[in-house]
């Protein structure tokens, strides 16, 4: 039986098709499972290969009740904007489920994390120097670990559809000249598939998921340009209008800051500490994702 957190996530709905397909058992912790896919839904009520748990995996009866019997976990905390603290969103979130995989002998676990251990910018890059501690605190609690380290998501991209749509620009905090990694959500959920069905592996690492290139926000909007056959343009925003903005949607000032501290660090290298490796390259390349899931999302803001 495989536990997965969070399987109504961009990453974890692939990752649920993608252990369904290999005929895998899961058992999918869901704050509300009718987000679930429909055919997912369906293999649930029927019986057999899926069960659903409801209820939020950072809740320690619910995590409890998941982990029960099961011999690997998918986990990854949530985005929560309304944290207290970035400590608080990553490690004191996991506290109950690293309890639990100790009370039921959970044997691996495969965890969402980010690059930068090991850097002296990780310690004051806000959500990544959280993300790292959770790591941390997962390994401690005796399973085998894995967690897959991630530079920016190309998905993120998907929240300037409209902005890219309506003014032929997006606007992020990146430094618009520096070369730096993206990774496809796809070849993450990939990448964590075959990890939770591989039974040969033991004590904690990490497996750096790169993406094929490494491109600047420029490179990246000329390639948007092609795709779209529209002149898309790219501006860099500072720090504190960033913080402005998310906070005006809502989200905590120490959430906040956690984001701007981390596109700071970003910015200084942080994602360029991991070496490219054949091992650590995945195969999405900017374009094809941008081919396949960027046009459609620009297309229907």
């Amino acid at each position: 039986m495989i536990v997965i957190t969070a399987p109504t996530s961009t990453i974890g709905r692939i990752l649920v098709d993608d252990l369904l397909d290999r005929g895998a058992r899961l058992r999918l912790v869901a704050r509300d499972p009718s987000r679930l896919a429909p055919a997912v839904r369906e293999r649930a009520e029927a019986g057999g290969e899926v069960e659903i748990v409801t209820g939020s995996h950072g809740d320690p009866a619910v995590i409890d009740q998941a982990c029960a019997g099961a011999e690997a976990v998918f986990w990854l905390a949530p985005d929560d904007g309304s944290a207290p603290s970035t400590e608080a969103a990553y490690v004191d979130f996991t506290r109950p489920a690293c309890a639990a995989f100790a009370r039921h002998g959970v044997k691996r676990v495969v965890g969402v994390s980010a690059l930068g251990r090991g850097t002296a910018l990780a310690d004051r890059a806000g959500l990544v120097a959280s993300s790292l501690a959770m790591g941390d605190l997962i390994a401690a609690s005796g399973v085998a670990y894995r967690a897959v380290t991630c530079p920016s998501f190309m998905h993120n991209l998907l929240n300037h559809a409209g902005a890219i749509k309506e003014k032929g620009m997006f606007f992020m905090m990146a430094d618009p000249d520096l070369k730096s990694p993206t990774v496809a959500t796809r070849d993450i959920a990939a990448t964590a598939a075959r990890l939770l069905l591989d039974g040969s592996w033991s004590g904690a690492g990490e497996v750096p998921c790169l993406g094929p290139e490494d491109l600047s926000p420029n490179e990246m909007a000329q390639i948007i340009s092609e795709v779209l056959g529209t002149d898309v343009g790219y501006q860099q925003i500072p720090g504190a209008a960033l913080k402005d903005r998310l906070t005006g949607f809502g989200m905590t000032d120490a959430m906040a800051q956690g984001m701007v501290d981390m596109f700071d660090a970003k910015n200084q290298g942080l994602d360029l500490a991991q070496p490219r490796t054949a091992e650590s390259t995945t195969p999405t390349t900017f374009r094809q994702w941008c081919e396949e899931v960027l046009k459609p999302a620009v297309a229907a803001a």
